[in-house]
């Protein structure tokens, strides 16, 4: 039995939800039902794509067709990138990539048009766009009204729709509807999906249109119940109320833009369609092809924002300019952020005047400029298009100059702002992704993702991030537009050959691979098969069906193809050696996460001519975007607790966190992303109230339903595996808690590669576990590597590389070496001094540490120069003691010869006996066949016997110590202190503890079990093989220094 996704989703929009229970059940009867169509719809696209699904109109043109299954309504867009324009400017001699750069060059240089209309629901947006010679060229119609008749079925314009449909679902006007809706990228093709509207397809729909235009404004529908509605919503979207004039000159007040369409359905319920404008128009893209190049409605919410809070700063003084002058220019005009105030013009006058009349809520403003409606701005989105506006031509002009300081608080504001978030690392993107979400979140569009490039070229890495997605997005339209062409039996080897020439050095295919796929393609032809995709839309496809597209593009073509989409698409310039430095790992992942390609998990040799293998591709996904409700209830507890939390509130944030929580899983159930950023919020809380236990187990949760949700190689699942290797260590599980850590770093590492400041961040929290279970020269390997590579990334003066210092002196701090923490430290203050200034805390707690390592080296030469005095005494004991026992001397030589091996002893009593050895063989003559060697070895032997308090015989049989022996070290002993054995060269050596609160006790081992230690150390992750070899070298240098 089909379901009825309109009307089960509308009768879940008219539940009741005044109470807390009852938004939770119709978010949930939401949910539920939204998902269940996404489903649905992605299930049914692949089949209309497929062809296994029959049209309902098969003798229109194929850019015409609609489909109808399970109840859901589906129709094609085009991506215009890419598209052919009209005929008339069509060229059949081209390959297929060329053509299709040319294309997107006429794009932008021409008028844009693109061959097909959009389709929805029945409603075409031309009025008798059936007609397949109007596609060829209209002619006495405007440049800007063609442009807009053939840029509806754009890939631009379905984002925008399906943008512009959330925004009016979440603004739940009661009595305004919208249609479920998803889009779904497979194959190359873009598939519109829509739940179907009642009576549409029965009926005439020119009746149930009652608001709107079908026609681009020719003809505009009104009604004034509808238009109620649409007010309200606009209130909350920030669009203005305005007039418009169509073909003949009529007046129309709309609150949308002109191509809406407001049907009534047959179920007597009020829709409303076609929301591709919702934004206004970015006033840095006004050219022909860039109609719907549309700005945030996030950009829109901050400049509101912004504007409101400027507006309360300087509340008295506009109070006082009002009384003295109350008909300046500005008390109407509410956008002043980025303008000047001081330009009282005649002009601007009259556009007050204007305003007063056709506005009722500016009206109030101008009686009233301090009320809170004042602080309210409302833009028009019909500015900047070809639809005509009525209305004097000061208000005009004044809706523009509201959309150019949008446009200008975007490029002046919020742009450096970005980049400095990305300089300090409060934002700090890891993949393509979650760098598409961090544009996103702050209001700006891909399209600038060439100038934030321009502008983080200092920083390598995000440098390498922004080309990386500039490739991957270039690429994929390319690869769309030939998988579009490609019959089933070829899509595995047209993806591997496309791999293979964007990551290896691929030719063209031979003439007998050619011939061959030539004569397969043949044989579908003449069995009456015709290939399938856009290709048939285009003039001169029949030419290209003789052989594959694919088969005539290799590496060269590709790659210039690329830097040619790049710079047209983007404005960014790729360099010549772009192909060499992209990091091919990352690029693959992002690549095949858009087009849907699953490839084998394996090593591939990214470094051969062909890596990929057609048996390497298995398998092509849909790639879904939807339009799926949030629960806004809990959203807002989640903001609130993040508040709370980060201003030390934790018992609040927890009940916040909670409560969302437990909204949140009612609604969704516990598989959904939102849930985890509580679990992980909730861990956060519980881990600064010290419970570890709990916090485990919140973020042990969040961990599970990232790999499920986001994937295993998502960098939230990375971020995941860090933080409960954090939690672990606080609970004193080291050893486990370097597990999570080494899995965090393979991730990290396989999503933006091993140059980035995360990675550097989670080597300095791995040094900071092996220095509490005593492996000190690990932590400092880590430490070193972390310096490298945030003074490689960052910059040495960066804050990330003080902080990088600042762990190594507290590193060289429990170790004993104060003189280098001291430098270490003093590099800290520097930076922070330059970064911070000298008043800020984190600049006077480095001057404290400098302060503290300072004093400790100060006490440590202090007992050293006491140390020295009171050995000088102890060795002429001990030369006396010699002197008078001869024996004593010859068992020390005696023992040299057996070759005994024992723990190393302090420097005073190697002092001690090589003066006796010294005096004794200057008192006596040497014998036959004793040299200095011997004498040395046998010190050495005698030390370490002494150390232990033993004596060693010939056969290696220990006895006890004779009395001037015991004597002697016991006069060595009383001349010793505790530090007086620590020097720059015995760092790995350390008997201290760091006391200071800010640090854990690190618990040194000892002495004699250090070498077990460190034949059980692996090769640290994350530092390679070559830091592996640097334990070897050392052993061999002491070995050296002690012969």
């Amino acid at each position: 039995m089909q379901r009825d996704w309109n009307e089960e989703l509308q009768a879940c929009r008219d539940f009741p939800h005044t109470t807390p229970q009852e938004r939770i059940l119709r978010d949930r009867a939401l949910y539920k039902v939204t998902s269940d169509f996404v489903d649905a719809a992605s299930n049914g696209a692949i089949g209309v794509i497929s062809r296994c699904i029959p049209p309902i109109n098969p003798t229109d043109p194929e850019c015409f067709h609609m489909y109808v299954h399970n109840n859901i309504f589906y129709s094609f867009a085009v991506d215009a990138d890419l598209e052919q324009l009209p005929k008339r400017h069509a060229s059949v001699n081209n390959p297929k990539i060329e053509g299709s750069i040319n294309s997107l060059k006429n794009t932008d240089e021409n008028d844009g048009n693109s061959s097909c209309f959009k389709v929805s629901n029945g409603c075409i947006s031309e009025s008798d766009g059936s007609n397949p010679s109007e596609l060829s060229g209209a002619t006495g119609l405007p440049t800007e009204t063609q442009l807009a008749e053939s840029e509806q079925a754009t890939y631009a314009s379905a984002n925008n729709d399906l943008k512009g449909t959330k925004a009016y679902q979440e603004a739940d006007v009661p009595g305004l509807y919208n249609l479920a809706m998803a889009i779904i990228d497979y194959r190359g093709h873009r598939v519109i999906a829509q739940s179907v509207l009642p009576g549409i397809l029965q009926g005439d729909k020119s009746e149930s249109l009652i608001y709107g235009s079908v026609d681009n404004g020719k003809k505009i529908y009104w009604n004034e119940d509808f238009h109620s509605k649409v007010v309200k919503a606009a209130k909350t979207l920030h669009l203005k109320e305005h007039e418009v004039l169509d073909e003949a000159g009529n007046v129309f007040k709309l609150a949308g833009p002109v191509e809406c369409k407001g049907i009534v359905g047959s179920d007597d319920r009020h829709y409303l369609l076609d929301l591709m404008r919702v934004t206004p128009r970015d006033a840095n893209y006004n050219g022909p092809g860039s109609r719907f190049c549309v700005l945030r409605p996030e950009l829109v919410t901050a400049f509101c924002q912004a504007e409101a809070a400027e507006k309360t700063k300087g509340k008295s003084s506009v109070e006082e300019e009002h009384v003295a002058a109350p008909d300046l220019p500005n008390v109407a005009d509410v956008n002043d952020l980025v303008e000047d105030k001081a330009d009282p013009a005649s002009a601007s006058d009259s556009q007050f005047a204007a305003k007063v009349q056709k506005n009722e809520t500016l009206q109030e403003c101008g009686s009233t400029p301090t009320a809170s409606s004042c602080q309210e701005i409302y833009f028009n989105p019909n500015v900047f298009t070809e639809f005509k506006l009525a209305g004097t031509p000061e208000e005009i002009a004044a809706d523009e100059e509201n959309v150019k300081k949008a446009t200008q608080y975007l490029t002046d504001v919020v742009l450096p702002k970005f980049i400095q978030d990305l300089c300090t690392l409060e934002v700090s993107p890891m993949d393509g992704q979650t760098l598409t979400e961090a544009l996103h979140a702050h209001g700006i569009n891909i399209r600038y993702i060439g100038k934030v490039a321009e502008m983080t070229k200092h920083l390598p890495h995000l440098w390498d991030l922004c080309s990386s997605e500039v490739v991957v997005r270039s690429a994929k339209h390319i690869i769309k537009d030939v998988l579009r062409d490609t019959e089933d039996h070829d899509i595995g080897p047209a993806i591997s050959h496309l791999f293979n020439c964007l990551f290896g050095n691929c030719q063209i295919v031979g003439a007998k691979g050619a011939n061959s796929m030539q004569s397969k393609t043949q044989k579908k032809e003449n069995s009456g098969k015709s290939s399938r995709g856009q290709s048939r839309w285009k003039s001169g496809a029949s030419e290209r069906k003789n052989q594959p597209s694919y088969m005539s593009i290799n590496s060269e073509s590709l790659w210039s193809d690329i830097q040619e989409f790049a710079k047209i698409k983007y404005q960014f310039e790729m360099p010549e050696d772009a192909r060499a430095r992209v990091k091919k790992v990352s690029v693959i992942r992002n690549l095949c996460q858009k087009v849907g390609v699953t490839i084998v998990a394996h090593k591939y040799e990214l470094g051969a001519a062909a890596p990929f293998q057609t048996s390497d591709i298995l398998n092509l996904q849909p790639v879904v975007k939807h339009s799926v409700p949030v629960c806004s209830e809990a959203k807002d507890l989640v903001e609130t607790g993040k508040l709370q939390l980060a201003e030390g509130m934790l018992s609040e944030a927890y009940t916040l966190f909670s409560e969302a929580f437990s909204i949140l899983q009612q609604v969704t159930g516990p598989m959904h992303r939102e849930v985890a950023n509580c679990c992980r919020y909730l861990a956060m809380v519980l881990y600064h109230a010290g419970d570890m236990a709990g916090a485990i187990i919140q973020q042990h949760k969040e961990l599970i339903i990232n790999e499920r949700c986001l994937g295993l190689d998502h960098p939230d699942t990375a971020h995941s595996y860090g933080n409960m290797a954090l939690f672990y260590h606080g609970l004193n599980q080291t050893e486990l808690a370097l597990r999570h850590m080494s899995r965090a770093l393979l991730l990290l590492s396989l999503s933006s590669g091993p140059d980035h400041p995360d990675v550097a961040a989670t080597f300095i929290n791995v040094a900071m576990m092996y220095q509490d279970i005593g492996k000190m020269d690990t932590a400092l390997r880590y430490l070193q590597e972390a310096l490298k590579k945030n003074e490689r990334l960052l910059g040495e003066e960066h804050i990330q590389t003080a902080v990088c210092y600042h762990a190594l002196a507290i590193a060289f701090n429990c170790m004993g070496a104060y003189k280098l923490s001291h430098q270490h430290e003093k590099k800290t203050y520097d930076i922070l001094v330059k970064q911070l200034g000298e008043e800020d805390s984190r600049t006077r707690d480095s001057q404290n540490w400098m302060k503290t390592f300072k004093m400790r080296e100060i006490q440590m030469n202090a007992q050293k120069q006491k140390g020295q005095v009171l050995n000088a005494a102890s060795a002429q004991k001990a030369v006396d003691i010699l002197k008078a026992n001869p024996d004593l001397m010859h068992a020390f030589q005696a023992a040299a010869n057996s070759g005994g091996t024992t723990s190393s002893s302090n420097t005073s009593v190697k002092k001690s006996l090589n003066a006796a050895i010294a005096s004794e063989v200057g008192a006596h003559p040497r014998g036959r066949g004793v040299d200095e060697r011997a004498a040395r070895a046998a010190a050495e032997v005698r030390k370490k016997a002494a150390a232990r308090g033993l004596l060693i015989r010939p056969h290696g049989v220990p006895v006890q110590a004779v009395p001037p022996l015991t004597q002697l070290l016991n006069i060595i002993n009383s001349g010793m202190t505790p530090d007086s054995s620590t020097n720059n060269e015995e760092m790995e050596v350390a008997n201290t503890k760091v006391e200071d609160g800010n640090l854990s006790n690190v618990q040194e081992t000892a002495t004699e079990e250090k070498p077990k230690l460190d034949k059980e150390d692996q090769a640290p992750v994350g530092l390679g093989k070559g830091l592996s070899a640097l334990d070897s070298k050392k052993q061999k240098m002491k070995q050296k220094a002690a012969a």
